[in-house]
C-alpha cells in the first residue's frame, strides 16, 4: 500500500504537474471533469519550463455543495499537497461517494507554481501568499516589530555567528517568545526581501484563485475548503487550523464558521485567533477569500498543517533560503533591491540550503506519505458528510 501511495508523489514540480494532468485526463474520460490551466506570465521554472496552476472540477456544474482541496500555496509545500491530491484522484471509492451525494470536488494544484518549481516557500516576488489575501484598499496591517529583527533573521553572513544567535536570544529575553514569533511570522510589508513578506498588492496567484473560486462557487449554497500545508507540529500529524474570515484585520473569528468546522472535523480544530494553534496569528490567508468571492454560500475553511521537523530547524531552513535569495551567488542576477552578490553563497552552499528547505517541508519516507494521505482522505470524507447534514 505504501508503494502505491508513494507513486503519487513527485521529485519535482514538472513531474507533479504531469502526473496531475494525466490523472485529470483519465478521470475526464471515465467519470467526467473539467480541467483548467492558468499560466503564470513572464516566469519559467527551474528547468525553464512554463509555470501554471491547474484546477480540476469533478461533479455537476449545478452542484449546490463544493469541496475545495488545494496544494502549493507555499510552493515547496506542494510536494505533499500534490501527492495527496493524486491519491484522492485515484481513490475510486471516495470519488463515488461524491457522485452519490451530488457534491462537487475542486482540486487546485500548485497555487504557487514558481515557488514549487524553484524550491521556495514564497512566490516570484518573495511574497508569502498566505499573508497576501487581504483588502489592500483598506491599508496594510502593521508589524512594527519585524523591522527590529530583520537584520538578525537575515544577517549578511551565513551560517549565523554566535553574536547573531546571542542577539536573537537577547531579543526574546526582553520581549518574550510569543512576541518574537509573532514579529517573525504574522506578515510584513516593509522589507521586500524579508521573511513572510505580504506584498503591496494582490499577487497573480491571489487574483487567479479568487477568479477560480468565484466562478466555481457561484451556484453553490455550501463550500468547504481544505488547504494543505507542511512544516509545523509533530512529524506526520495534521493539525486542523482554523483561520476563518476576520473583518478589518481584527483578531477574531466567525463563531458560526468555527462551530461548523468543528462539527465537520472534530473538536481538535484550533483557531489561530485563540492562540491554540501551532501557527501564530496571521492575516491574509487564502481561504479567507471564500467570504469575499462567494457571499451567497455557507463557507467553512481550514488549513491542514502536517508536521515535519522541529520548529527551530524549520525556521532556520527558511532563514537560510531567504538569505540565499537576498545574497545570491555571484553568477546569478541579484534580486531586486538586494545588496551586492555574496561570494559565500557558492553553488555547493546553494544546493545545501535548497536541500535543507525541502527536508523542512517534505519528509521523504513511505510512512510519512501514508500518514498524510490517510488524514487528507478522512478530512475529505468528513467534509462531504458534514455538508450533507447541513
Amino acid at each position: 500500500m505504501n508503494s502505491e501511495l508513494s507513486a503519487h508523489f513527485s521529485a519535482s514540480y514538472l513531474e507533479a504537474r504531469s502526473k496531475f494532468n494525466v490523472a485529470a485526463e483519465t478521470l475526464g474520460a471515465t467519470i467526467g471533469g473539467t480541467l483548467q490551466s492558468f499560466v503564470l506570465p513572464a516566469q519559467t521554472g527551474v528547468a525553464s519550463e512554463p509555470l501554471s496552476m491547474e484546477a480540476l472540477r469533478l461533479g455537476s456544474p449545478a452542484a449546490k455543495s463544493l469541496l475545495i482541496i488545494s496544494s502549493g500555496m507555499h510552493g515547496v509545500e506542494g510536494y505533499c499537497g500534490s501527492g495527496c491530491q493524486l491519491a484522492l484522484m485515484n481513490d475510486t471509492e471516495l470519488l463515488s461517494r461524491f457522485e452519490c451525494t451530488q457534491t462537487a470536488l475542486l482540486l487546485i494544484h500548485a497555487i504557487n507554481p514558481y515557488g514549487f518549481s524553484h524550491g521556495r516557500r514564497t512566490n516570484e516576488d518573495n511574497i508569502d501568499l498566505n499573508r497576501n489575501f487581504i483588502d489592500f484598499e483598506q491599508g496594510l496591517p502593521a508589524n512594527v516589530p519585524y523591522a527590529e529583527i530583520d537584520a538578525l533573521l537575515l544577517p549578511e553572513h551565513w551560517p549565523p555567528t554566535p553574536e547573531n544567535a546571542g542577539g536573537i536570544e537577547q531579543y526574546i529575553a526582553l520581549n518574550g517568545e510569543m512576541h518574537y514569533r509573532d514579529a517573525v511570522s504574522m506578515g510584513q510589508s516593509s522589507h521586500p526581501q524579508g521573511m513572510f513578506y505580504r506584498g503591496l498588492a494582490p499577487a497573480w496567484s491571489n487574483r487567479t484563485v479568487r477568479q477560480l473560486v468565484r466562478e466555481q462557487g457561484a451556484a453553490c449554497e455550501q463550500i468547504s475548503w481544505i488547504d494543505i500545508h507542511t512544516g509545523l507540529g509533530p512529524c506526520g500529524h495534521g493539525e486542523k487550523i482554523f483561520a476563518g474570515h476576520n473583518e478589518r484585520f481584527a483578531d477574531k473569528h466567525d463563531p458560526l464558521e468555527l462551530a461548523r468546522a468543528r462539527a465537520f472535523w472534530g473538536a481538535d480544530v484550533f483557531s489561530i485567533f485563540d492562540h491554540q494553534s501551532v501557527s501564530r496569528n496571521s492575516l491574509g490567508g487564502g481561504i479567507s477569500c471564500l467570504v469575499d468571492e462567494c457571499p451567497q454560500a455557507s463557507t467553512t475553511g481550514i488549513g491542514l498543517e502536517f508536521g515535519t521537523l522541529d520548529r527551530d530547524t524549520v525556521i532556520d531552513a527558511l532563514r537560510a533560503e531567504h538569505w540565499l535569495n537576498k545574497y545570491p551567488p555571484a553568477k546569478d542576477s541579484p534580486a531586486k533591491d538586494s545588496p551586492a552578490t555574496n561570494p559565500q553563497s557558492t553553488a555547493r552552499v546553494r544546493q545545501e540550503i535548497k536541500r535543507d528547505l525541502l527536508r523542512a517541508f517534505y519528509v521523504d519516507t513511505p510512512e510519512w506519505r501514508a500518514m498524510v494521505c490517510a488524514q487528507v482522505r478522512v478530512m475529505a470524507l468528513q467534509a462531504l458528510l458534514g455538508m450533507a447534514r447541513c
